[in-house]
């Protein structure tokens, strides 16, 4: 594994049930602005250890496509609201580090 895979994985560890952080922030944390999509790709390969369900988009949509309900289910399951719109209220539930 890489150590860019490597320091995502280690930020998405920290996320607390209940919260959750968007692929431009942690990308912007590793001082890398330019690569969210590139969390999104590291994303898809995580360890099972690694609660990925809690990276959103910046707008607080879950993304995901066939797994978009599952995340939201998980994320429900820990006290995340949603808007009227289906997106994370991100007011209430952005993590910050």
């Amino acid at each position: 594994m890489n150590q860019f895979y490597s320091e995502i994985y280690e930020i998405i560890k920290q996320i607390p049930e209940g919260k959750v952080m968007s692929y431009g922030q942690i990308a912007s944390h590793l001082g890398r602005p330019r690569n969210t999509r590139e969390v999104g790709r590291v994303l898809r390969h995580s360890p099972n250890n690694i609660p990925w369900h809690r990276v959103v988009m910046a707008d607080g949509t879950v993304s995901g496509g066939e797994h978009s309900q599952i995340r939201r289910a998980m994320l429900v399951s820990e006290g995340v609201s949603f808007l009227e719109d289906n997106r994370v209220d991100m007011k209430k539930h952005r993590h910050s580090i």
